[in-house]
Formats: C-alpha cells, sequence, structure tokens
C-alpha cells in the first residue's frame, strides 16, 4: 500500500458520509486508493465485507438504509424497486420494512442475484430510476403500479394503491399520469378503476369494495365519500348519503386499529345523532366484503326508511340481498 493522498482520503470520506457507511470495491479504487488498503481496512475490522465486493464501516448491525445500499452497490448499476423503493420514499408505515429487499436492473444485464435479495429486470431503467437518490431507486409512481400489477390478488393491489395514497406519498392523478406513460402494467384496467375511486374519495380498501360489492354493485343511491363531520369532534366520514340523513362508516383495520381511534370513531357516532340528527351505521369486513349481498338488502332498507323511494338491484342470479324484513 503506497502513500495514501489528503484527496484521495476526503473522496472515501465523503461517499462513506453519502451512502452511509456502505462503500464498494470498485468505489474505493475511484478515490484513489488500492487493494491494499481494502485489505487493512478488513483486518484491521474497521470495515466488514457485506456482500462480495461491498462493505460497511462499522462492525455493528446493518441498518435498514445500509442494507439498501449493500444489494444496490453489489448489482450497480441498480436501484430499489417494488415495495424496497416505496419504503426508501417514505413508505415505512406500509408495514413492508421486513420485506426481503427488490431491486432492479437494466433488463440486458444478467447479474447473479445476492442471496435474500429479489431481482427484477427493466427495459425502461434510465427513464423510472432516480439515479441521484440515496440509494437510487424507481420514482414511486412507478414502483407502486408494479407492486400493484403483481400482486398476489385483487385485495393486495387495492391495499397498496389506498395505503400510499392515503398516507399522502403521492396522489391518484399522479399515479394515473404514471399509468397512462406505461405501455404495459399488471391488472391495467382493474388499476385504473381503482384509482379513480381512490381520487373520488375512496381511502381504502374497504370503502372501495363497499363502494363496489355493496352500493354500485345493488343499485343504491350514490353516496359521498370522506365529507367532513361538520359537527362535534373534527373528522371524516367514510360514506354518507346526505339526502336521507345516513352515515356508513366502515370499520377496517387498515384505519380503525387502536383503542383510541375506535373510541374517536363512537363519538363520532354519537355527534352525528346529537347535533346533526343522522343515523349512523357501523359496517365491518365481514358486512362488506363477505355477506355484500345481504348487506346491500339491509343499507337498502335503512335508506327506505329515511326516505329513498328507490329500488335496489340484485347483482346476480346467486345474489342472497332480502328486501324485507
Amino acid at each position: 500500500m503506497g502513500e495514501i493522498s489528503d484527496d484521495a482520503r476526503a473522496r472515501l470520506k465523503r461517499l462513506l458520509r453519502t451512502q452511509d457507511g456502505v462503500v464498494a470495491r470498485r468505489q474505493v479504487m475511484a478515490c484513489g486508493l488500492d487493494s491494499a488498503f481494502v485489505r487493512q481496512r478488513l483486518r484491521s475490522r474497521e470495515w466488514v465485507a457485506v456482500r462480495a465486493g461491498v462493505y460497511v464501516a462499522h462492525t455493528g448491525q446493518l441498518t435498514r438504509r445500509q442494507q439498501e445500499w449493500a444489494a444496490v452497490l453489489a448489482l450497480a448499476p441498480a436501484a430499489l424497486s417494488h415495495e424496497s423503493a416505496i419504503v426508501a420514499a417514505g413508505g415505512s408505515e406500509m408495514g413492508w420494512d421486513g420485506r426481503p429487499l427488490q431491486v432492479v436492473v437494466a433488463a440486458d444485464r444478467h447479474p447473479v442475484r445476492p442471496e435474500g435479495v429479489g431481482l427484477h429486470y427493466s427495459r425502461f431503467f434510465d427513464e423510472r430510476v432516480i439515479a441521484h437518490a440515496c440509494p437510487p431507486r424507481v420514482r414511486l409512481e412507478h414502483a407502486v403500479l408494479d407492486v400493484a400489477g403483481e400482486a398476489l390478488s385483487e385485495f393486495a393491489a387495492v391495499a397498496c394503491l389506498a395505503g400510499v395514497v392515503q398516507s399522502r406519498l403521492t396522489t391518484p392523478d399522479r399515479l394515473l399520469a404514471a399509468l397512462q406513460a406505461r405501455s404495459r402494467t399488471g391488472r391495467r384496467a382493474f388499476v385504473e378503476s381503482v384509482l379513480a375511486d381512490v381520487r373520488d374519495g375512496a381511502c381504502s380498501v374497504l370503502e372501495h369494495r363497499y363502494l363496489v360489492g355493496v352500493e354500485r354493485a345493488h343499485g343504491l343511491p350514490s353516496s359521498t365519500r370522506q365529507a367532513e363531520t361538520g359537527v362535534g369532534r373534527h373528522g371524516f366520514r367514510d360514506v354518507e348519503y346526505p339526502d336521507a340523513g345516513l352515515i356508513v362508516e366502515l370499520d377496517g383495520r387498515l384505519h380503525h386499529d387502536s383503542a383510541t381511534a375506535r373510541d374517536a370513531d363512537m363519538e363520532r357516532d354519537l355527534d352525528a345523532a346529537v347535533y346533526a340528527s343522522k343515523r349512523s351505521i357501523r359496517l365491518g369486513w365481514g358486512q362488506t366484503v363477505d355477506r355484500a349481498c345481504r348487506t346491500a338488502g339491509k343499507v337498502a332498507l335503512v335508506l327506505s326508511d329515511l326516505g329513498w323511494t328507490g329500488t335496489p338491484t340484485r347483482c346476480g342470479a346467486d345474489c342472497s340481498m332480502r328486501l324485507h324484513r
């Protein structure tokens, strides 16, 4: 190992600071250092090899961000993709932190997949990757569309789309614009329809299922969604039929997941009855998804009691909706 210049040390220091203490062997060489320098750092335990040709400048447990850097540098040029790109963009509350890291490379490359890393290929790598991000990642909207399009179920796709909007990571309009710019996307028509509903106020999986499976499928009147309470404690109503004075609250785990949140919901129900003279009913997953037809019949009966003069319709030959008490 020859004499190391101050400039080389400074370049390496800046690089380690930018990359959360993670560096690739080729980057060390580019800073003006040599293999002997790397060997000396490893022998002294100042650095530890975490992947082939990738090192971290400490001996402790790697942080999430350091794991991301290590995966990207091991496959460089590469970028975080799918759930990993969403988490890196601020989506940690989506609950995906513990999932295996997902990384994308250009379609014409064939690197060896590192252990524990999901490897993807894209013909649009240069267009969809934010190369200057730390670490590089697929643009948020495209990462969301990739996850939704490849999800194992429609439920998971809706959870992804609604979740990123509810978390204010992006907007339905931005997602729709990204969708229009793509020539191919899994579940394209379904994703487009869900995003239109989310844009119009269906902010959770359960709200979307109610809108499509209960209200629209059975000819109930059109509701308003996410309207402000207007009385008592400030908040938003999941579904409201203003002409009938009926409020439908959807109690799903995506948004009602604590005793405090449940207490606030019940307080809004009480405020609606006392101060706004509105009737409120609360539905969960069972009523909205498993028994959507029967729920539609019951909501129709309540609406009729409150003055709705319309007639609900069956969603199909096997519809179990009951139109009498």
